[in-house]
């Protein structure tokens, strides 16, 4: 099986391309609903905040829902937007984003940027957590007690954009990746737990000597 770097040199004779986000993304604000709108059931949203606390990688449910009144005034992500935090209290959690994958469009709160585009989702999402990014980001980044990254900025993010075959050779590596770090981190709980009980048990049986 031809492998990612074969690919690459097989399809990029000239090197990959390097564009900025604005050449293959719009970018937009979130609305303006905050928690105090939540609602057990209504239309599927997510809060910027909850990006920090929630969400993973990606997501194709929500875990909260604001009313249809609420819903009219806001802004929505489609399937494979990139949903990015833009405001946080530091450095390293400003831009943390999350790859919408769900089939109906979700309604964003402030704070964040919904993230348009015309690559793989998977890809982008992948980007955004990588060193490279990450050193453009602390460029933009602006404040002290709460540091911000506007939309504006963000255009100006230069990545690398390979054809969508590589793209996806890309997305399926990691993927592999993150499985099997998941099933690594389940054995070592395993393991961990068996410790615990046999430690516990070997312990509890060491009884004193009777005199």
């Amino acid at each position: 099986m031809e492998n990612i770097f074969d690919m690459i040199e097989r399809l990029c004779h000239d090197g990959v391309e390097q564009k900025k986000l604005e050449e293959i993304a719009t970018i937009n604000r979130g609305g303006n609903f905050q928690k105090k709108h939540f609602c057990e059931i209504g239309i599927p949203c997510i809060h910027y905040g909850e990006i920090y606390t929630k969400y993973g990688l990606f997501a194709d449910k929500t875990f909260s829902f604001i009313d249809s009144e609420t819903a009219k005034k806001q802004k929505y992500a489609s399937k494979n937007d990139i949903i990015m935090a833009v405001t946080s209290e530091n450095i390293e959690d400003v831009c943390k984003c999350v790859a919408w994958l769900g089939e109906e469009k979700i309604a964003v709160s402030g704070h964040t940027a919904i993230i348009h585009h015309n690559q793989n989702a998977k890809y982008l999402i992948y980007f955004f957590y990588s060193s490279i990014f990450q050193k453009q980001k602390i460029k933009i980044a602006h404040g002290t007690k709460v540091i911000e990254v506007t939309p504006n900025d963000l255009n100006e993010i230069v990545i690398p954009v390979p054809p969508i075959e590589i793209q996806e050779k890309i997305v399926n590596m990691l993927d592999n990746f993150i499985e099997l770090s998941e099933l690594l981190k389940r054995e070592s709980e395993l393991r961990q737990k068996q410790y615990d009980y046999y430690r516990e048990k070997i312990y509890s049986n060491l009884k004193g000597v009777k005199k």
